[in-house]
C-alpha cells in the first residue's frame, strides 16, 4: 500500500506505561477500538476509557500466569492478514478475524530486571514471548499495520493521524517497522548475552551487541564521517551514563577522550586527576586533594593539556574548579560538584561538565569491542591490577618504599597509554609520558624530551624525570630503552619482563644502579 491507511482498531499491551493514557485517549477520541491485556487494560479502564480485554475478544482466558494471552489466531490473524489479498480476506471473514491496524507493545523489562540484580528465575520470567511475536508480525505486515514499541513513538503517530484524517503513512509505518525489528534484536541479544555470561561461555557461536541512540553526532572523528553515540544499557558509571550539566554538545572525539580519562582516574583510590588529549594521558597525579592533584598533573605537560579532557575521582569544589578553568578545557567529568564549583564552571559557557554520581569499579568485568573489516574483535576489559607482593625484584638493588609506591602508580597509568608506552612518575605524579611509538626507545626519549620542555617552561633547571621511576607497558626487547630512561634520571623500573634478552637488560640496570621489578603482566593498548 502506498497511501495512508486509517487506524480503526488498536491492540495495546505494554510494560512501560509512560504516556499511555493520553495516547489511548487520543485514539479513542478518533473512534479507534481499543483491545488490551492485563495491567494495560486496567490502566486504561481506570482512566475512563472503553477497552475490550483480549480474553473477551478471543474467547480464550489468560492462562499459565499470563504466559498465554495474545497467542491466538484472532489476534495474529488480525495483524498478519494481507488486506488486499482475496484469499486472506476470505479466511478472515470465515473465522471472524477483524483486522488490527495498530499494535502498541513494549516488552517485559528483562534488561532492567537483570540490571537490578534479580535472581535467575525472576530474570527468566521477564523474558517476553507474546510481545516479540506481536511486534514481529506487525512489523512484517507494515504495509497495513502500524507498530509502536517505544513511548517516544506516540507523538509521531499522533501527528501523522492528525495530518491524514486518522491514518498513518507508508513511510512512517516502514520507519516504525525498522525500529521494531531493531528492538526485538536488541532484546534477544540482551537475553542471549545474559545466558552466555551465566553459563560462563567465553566465545559463543553467535554474539549480539545492541545499543540505544543517546545522541546523533554532528560528525565522527572527521567532518566527512557520520556518527552516532549509543548506550548499551549496562549501568557502568562513565560518559555513556553521565549527566551533562552544561556546555556544548559532546563530539565524537570528546566522548572517546572523556571515556579514556574517566576510566583511568577510576583506577586510583586517592584523590586523583587525569588530563587526556587524543585518548592519551598528558598528565596524571594523585595527592591529598583534587586541586593539588590537578596542579601536579598539569605540570607534566601544560602545553598538551590546553584544550584537553579533565577527569577527577572526587567531588569538585570551588578551589578545584577555579584551577581547572585556569586554562581552556573541553570537558570535565567527575562524580559530583558542589554549588560553588557549579557556579565557577557556569562562567565558562562552552566547557562541558559531566557528572556521573559515582566512580566506576575498575575490577568489574566487561567486554570491549573493536571493529575490523568484515568483523569485530571482542575481549575482556583490562581489569588486571598489581600489588607490591606481586612484583619480582630482578636487580641487585630493590626499590625503596617511595620508589615502590611510584612504580605501582606508574604501571597503573601505563595501562591507559597507547603502546608502545613509557611513563615516568615522581612523587605520585607523571613527569613524562611517551605514547604510541613504533619503537619503545623512542617512547622513552620522547617522554624525557617532553619532561625537559615542561621544566624549561616552568623555569626549572633540572627536569622532573631526575629521581623518577619509569614504567613500560611491555618488556624492553633491548637495553637501549632502559638506558634512555636511566639517562633521563630514572632510578627504578617496572616492566613485565619476558624478553629473550632479559638477562642483558637486567645487567644494564645493575650497571646503571637501577632497581628493577618484573610484573609478569603486560598492558598493551592499541
Amino acid at each position: 500500500m502506498s497511501h495512508p491507511l486509517p487506524v480503526r482498531r488498536a491492540l495495546i499491551s505494554v510494560s512501560d506505561k509512560t504516556g499511555l493514557v493520553p495516547f489511548a485517549r487520543f485514539l479513542a477520541e478518533r473512534g479507534v477500538e481499543l483491545l488490551s491485556t492485563g495491567g494495560s487494560a486496567r490502566a486504561l479502564m481506570e482512566a475512563g476509557l472503553a477497552v475490550t480485554e483480549v480474553a473477551d475478544y478471543t474467547g480464550s482466558p489468560e492462562m499459565l500466569d499470563g504466559r498465554v494471552k495474545t497467542l491466538h489466531p484472532r489476534i495474529h490473524g488480525g495483524i498478519l492478514g494481507i488486506r488486499d489479498n482475496p484469499d486472506h480476506q476470505q479466511a478472515m471473514e470465515e473465522h471472524a478475524i477483524p483486522p488490527i491496524d495498530l499494535v502498541v507493545v513494549n516488552l517485559y523489562p528483562f534488561e532492567a530486571t537483570v540490571a537490578r540484580g534479580a535472581g535467575f528465575d525472576e530474570c527468566v520470567e521477564n523474558i517476553d514471548i507474546g510481545g516479540p511475536s506481536l511486534i514481529r508480525g506487525a512489523a512484517k505486515n507494515h504495509a497495513f499495520v502500524t507498530v509502536i514499541t517505544d513511548p517516544e513513538d506516540y507523538e509521531p503517530v499522533m501527528a501523522a493521524m492528525r495530518a491524514n484524517d486518522g491514518a498513518t503513512t507508508p513511510d512512517l509505518r516502514r520507519s516504525l517497522a525498522a525500529a521494531a525489528f531493531a528492538r526485538c534484536g536488541a532484546y534477544d541479544g540482551a537475553i542471549s548475552r545474559w545466558f552466555q555470561e551465566r553459563i560462563g561461555e567465553e566465545n559463543p557461536r553467535h554474539i549480539v551487541f545492541a545499543g540505544r541512540l543517546r545522541q546523533s553526532l554532528r560528525y565522527g572523528e572527521n567532518p566527512h564521517q557520520k556518527a552516532g553515540f549509543y548506550a548499551h544499557g549496562i549501568t557502568r558509571p562513565g560518559v555513556a551514563n553521565a549527566r551533562q550539566v552544561q556546555g556544548k554538545e559532546l563530539s565524537y572525539n570528546n566522548i572517546n577522550d572523556t571515556d579514556a580519562a574517566f576510566e583511568l582516574v577510576c583506577e586510583i583510590t586517592e584523590p586523583a586527576v587525569a588530563i587526556i588529549k587524543h585518548a592519551n594521558p598528558c598528565g596524571v597525579a594523585r595527592a591529598g586533594s583534587i586541586v593539588d592533584a590537578y596542579k601536579a598533573a598539569l605540570a607534566c605537560d601544560p602545553v598538551s593539556a590546553f584544550g584537553g579532557i579533565v577527569a577527577v575521582n572526587r567531588r569538585l569544589d570551588r578551589v578545584s574548579a577555579e584551577a581547572i578553568t585556569g586554562i581552556f578545557t573541553e570537558v570535565v567529568i567527575a562524580p559530583d560538584a558542589d554549588d560553588d564549583a557549579l557556579a565557577v564552571f557556569a562562567a565558562k559557557k562552552n566547557l562541558r561538565l559531566l557528572l556521573t554520581g559515582v566512580t566506576a569499579d575498575p575490577t568489574t568485568p566487561e567486554l570491549t569491542v573493536r571493529s575490523v573489516a568484515g568483523g569485530f574483535l571482542v575481549q575482556d576489559r583490562d581489569a588486571a591490577d598489581l600489588l607490591a607482593a606481586d612484583l619480582k625484584v630482578v636487580t641487585r638493588r630493590a626499590p625503596n618504599e617511595r620508589e615502590m609506591a611510584d612504580l605501582l602508580f606508574a604501571f597503573k597509568v601505563c595501562k591507559h597509554v597507547k603502546s608502545n608506552a613509557i611513563v615516568y612518575v615522581r612523587d605520585g605524579a607523571t613527569v613524562g609520558i611517551g605514547a604510541g611509538q613504533m619503537s619503545r626507545v623512542d617512547s622513552a626519549r620522547i617522554a624525557s624530551w617532553k619532561a625537559e620542555e615542561a621544566a624549561a617552561a616552568a623555569g626549572q633547571a633540572v627536569p622532573a624525570t631526575q629521581g623518577s621511576v619509569v614504567a613500560s607497558d611491555a618488556f624492553f626487547p633491548f637495553a637501549d630503552g632502559l638506558l634512555a630512561a636511566a639517562r633521563a634520571g630514572a632510578t627504578a623500573v617496572i616492566q613485565p619482563g619476558g624478553s629473550v634478552r632479559d638477562d642483558e637488560v637486567i645487567r644494564a640496570a645493575d650497571e646503571a644502579g637501577l632497581a628493577m621489578v618484573f610484573t609478569g603482566l603486560r598492558h598493551f593498548r592499541h
